[in-house]
This record gives C-alpha cells, structure tokens and sequence, in this order.
C-alpha cells in the first residue's frame, strides 16, 4: 500500500513481507529512505531513519526482552555514541568505536528522562 513513481514504491507506503515484517513510512525507488519503521514478527521494532535501506541518522531499536538502543546509525550499523534502556529501567551511555565499547560516559537524571520520553515515543 503506499504512492507509485515510475513503477517504483515512492512517497508514503507499508510493505508486508510473508514472514511477518512490515516496514510502515518513507521510500524512494523501492528503498526504505526517510523516516519509517519496520516491525518483526518476534516484537522487535526499529523506528527512525533510513537512507537506501539501511538504518541511517537517528534511530530507536527496541528487543523483545525490553532493551533499547537509541543513536545514530550509519550505513546500517550502530555508531558512535550509544544509549542503552535497560528492561528496569535504568539507562547507560557509552562510547564506542567500531562495536568496541571505550568507556561508558556519565548521565544526567535530565538526560535519562529525555532519553526514556524518546523511547516512548518510537
């Protein structure tokens, strides 16, 4: 369901894979591009950006146990700076490079409320 360009899934649309995935958002020439989320059949969930299909800019992805992640995404991979939602609730930051962590940076209570007020939005 969604806009057509040049026989292509372009605009606004959702794509409902036969195993259970759906991606619900923006496409451009049958890629997911722009903000969107994609939805597993197992309760995983992705929401944020995308840029050729792969998640790109700012993203939230929640497991199924509770965890999350919210940061940037490069070419479909986590970067950089990473917050981690614990399923009690308790939030870490850390720095990383590669999927290496360097350390875990400090955190304010300001900057948890804000980060669990976005993870509530997603």
């Amino acid at each position: 369901m969604g806009d057509w360009k040049d026989n292509a899934i372009s605009g606004q649309g959702i794509y409902l894979w036969s195993d259970g995935r759906v991606y619900s958002g923006e496409w451009s020439s049958n890629m997911m591009h722009g903000k969107g989320t994609y939805k597993w059949q197992d309760g995983r969930m992705y929401h944020g950006e995308y840029a050729n299909d792969k998640k790109n800019g700012f993203g939230v992805y929640v497991w199924v146990d509770g965890r999350a992640y919210l940061g940037n995404w490069s070419a479909g991979k986590q970067d950089n700076e990473r917050v981690y939602i614990l399923p009690n609730g308790s939030v870490r930051r850390g720095l990383y490079e590669g999927n290496i962590r360097k350390e875990w940076l400090k955190i304010s209570e300001a900057e948890q409320a804000d980060f669990k007020a976005k993870l509530a939005d997603a």
